[in-house]
């Protein structure tokens, strides 16, 4: 039987109802929001090129710059998709006709939808990785005050979900700034790869006509050019790395959340998240459920499968024109830089106003058995024997400690000396104070003062080298930012101050 399908509705020219609704209409609210400004400022750059070039008319530049300036930006921000223009690019040029007539239609020479649409979307990527960057930057900022509060508090690490050995809250915080320090730097070798200029390939072959994609590169603000003109237009690697870096941040930083949450249960009762932070139940009135770090959680889980969305799309473009595919895949890959960069923020505050059970880590310490590996490298060094006879001194001595329900404060100098006979024939020499000593928390932590360790005074090294660092990235951050910042207004300058002052023009 003959199936029937019911057209009309999707009308007789371009575009057809559903593709607007499915494609250009979605895309057309994603380009208003993301690409309007970047795409005027590189019309404004690429016309003082054309003009520095004598590629165009001083009278076509004056026109055409007097558009630029007069354009309506908000009342296309605001506006809808009718169909009318195919997309937002269009539209632009057709109100940039209305404005500056036919003189208008030179400002696309030299120049594609190709070059033009991958430049917008570095602009708008580097954008959001600076501001991405800043948050993060925050929040080690934040990481790194909690830890110099807390470089002899110590407390029980875990290793396999068990109780391990003693360290600090400062050692332990320090190894997630070190993290987020990676994270960081990986973002910043993604905004190297991607603030360079695709201006010039055009479609991608470049031009014939004497124009010079430097200055185009330097009046952005790009570090450089993408040299190959062909790789300008079809090379997605830069916003591939994008994604794969903010999808490893979001699983480093969501294992430490995992981590937070698990602190805040009261069997573990380490942390208590500030009141902003934390919501009631609806109907258990003792609840301080720690919703804040859910979302976090949440959220930076939703950060990776966006990100990974943007990977998964380029494996199936072809290596060539990937403008019409960026439409759809680069909102996958603004959401995940957007939503890290507030996740960054929100985490800061919640860590810059949180509360520590000090007392809860100090009783739990002094009451575990997670010192005894240092009761085992005193045996080593003061009885001369191998390590691995020592751990089987004192593995013998926990054993049998735990089997008659015994703790670590039950450790003595007796049962230890049985463990040794039963061992290796003999009692061991040790006093009471050395196994005493062997046994705190304290000296267990202040013992190890190796590069990495966690007692204080190393603790306090390596938290001045954290500082010096954060303030080496915050200082590369400003650079760029200010840099961004002053062509953003050069431009302007120029074509206000050279075009119409200078030619005399109005």
């Amino acid at each position: 039987m003959a199936i029937t399908r019911n057209t009309p509705s999707e009308g007789d020219t371009f575009p057809g109802r559903t593709y607007a609704e499915a494609v250009l209409a979605p895309a057309y609210e994603q380009a208003k929001k993301e690409l309007l400004q970047p795409m005027i400022t590189v019309h404004k750059a690429h016309l003082i090129m054309l003009l520095e070039q004598g590629l165009l008319s001083k009278e076509d530049g004056h026109k055409i710059a007097k558009s630029l300036f007069t354009i309506d930006l908000e009342q296309l921000s605001s506006g809808t998709y009718t169909g009318q223009f195919e997309d937002l690019f269009f539209e632009v040029e057709h109100q940039l006709l209305e404005l500056s007539g036919e003189a208008s239609g030179s400002l696309h020479l030299a120049r594609s939808r190709n070059d033009m649409g991958i430049a917008i979307y570095r602009i708008t990527l580097r954008e959001k990785l600076l501001k991405t960057i800043s948050s993060a930057l925050e929040l080690h900022a934040d990481l790194l005050a909690f830890a110099n509060k807390h470089t002899e508090t110590i407390f029980i690490a875990h290793t396999h979900t068990q109780q391990a050995q003693p360290t600090t809250i400062a050692h332990y915080i320090a190894a997630v700034t070190d993290s987020l320090a990676r994270d960081i730097r990986r973002l910043q070798a993604a905004y190297a790869n991607c603030n360079l200029s695709s201006m010039g390939a055009a479609a991608l072959t470049t031009s014939g006509f004497a124009i010079s994609r430097e200055r185009v590169a330097e009046l952005l603000a790009f570090d450089g050019l993408i040299e190959n003109s062909y790789d300008a237009v079809s090379g997605a690697d830069y916003v591939g790395e994008i994604a794969a870096v903010i999808s490893l941040a979001a699983i480093n930083l969501g294992r430490f959340a995992q981590e937070l949450l698990l602190w805040c249960t009261q069997e573990f009762a380490v942390v208590q998240i500030a009141a902003p932070y934390v919501q009631i139940s609806s109907i258990m009135p003792q609840k301080r459920n720690p919703v804040s770090v859910e979302h976090i959680r949440s959220l930076l889980s939703s950060i990776a499968g966006n990100a990974q969305t943007v990977i998964t799309m380029i494996h199936n473009t072809p290596f060539g024109d990937i403008v019409d595919t960026e439409d759809d895949m680069q909102p996958y890959a603004w959401k995940s830089l957007d939503t890290l960069e507030v996740v960054y923020r929100l985490l800061s505050k919640v860590i810059s106003t949180l509360q520590l059970n000090k007392d809860v880590l100090r009783q739990r310490a002094a009451a575990s058995f997670a010192t005894v590996t240092e009761l085992a490298d005193t045996i080593v060094r003061d009885e001369g024997l191998s390590f691995r006879k020592a751990h089987s001194i004192v593995s013998r001595l926990v054993t049998h400690a735990a089997g008659q329900g015994n703790k670590v404060g039950d450790l003595n100098l007796q049962a230890l000396n049985e463990a040794a006979i039963q061992t290796i024939g003999i009692p061991l020499e040790l006093s009471d104070e050395q196994l005493k000593q062997a046994l705190d928390p304290a000296h267990f932590v202040n013992i190890r003062s190796l590069r990495g360790g966690p007692s204080p005074a190393e603790m306090h090294r390596a938290l001045n080298v954290q500082q010096n660092r954060l303030s080496e990235l915050e200082l590369w951050l400003e650079e760029r930012q200010s840099r961004l910042e002053a062509a953003a207004k050069d431009i302007d300058l120029l074509l206000t101050d050279w075009i119409i002052k200078e030619l005399g023009m109005e």
